[in-house]
């Protein structure tokens, strides 16, 4: 369960919610083994894709190195 923060700094909230996507992708990925569904197995590592991407998308936030975030 997420952390709900009391502060006001981003990047703290930023790293609370990095951590909560990686556990769902681990969970999706956990999920995977337990479905016989092919078409399930292939949402669920989509899934964890795309919630991986976005947690490197919070990382890089994070770390400020990216243009974007400058």
């Amino acid at each position: 369960m997420m952390k709900d923060l009391d502060t006001s700094d981003p990047k703290a909230h930023s790293q609370n919610i990095k951590k909560e996507l990686q556990a769902l992708a681990d969970h999706m990925r956990k999920d995977i083994t337990r479905v016989d569904d092919p078409r399930a197995k292939a949402l669920f590592e989509t899934g964890a894709e795309v919630l991986l991407g976005l947690k490197t998308a919070f990382s890089d936030y994070g770390k400020g190195e990216e243009e974007a975030w400058q």
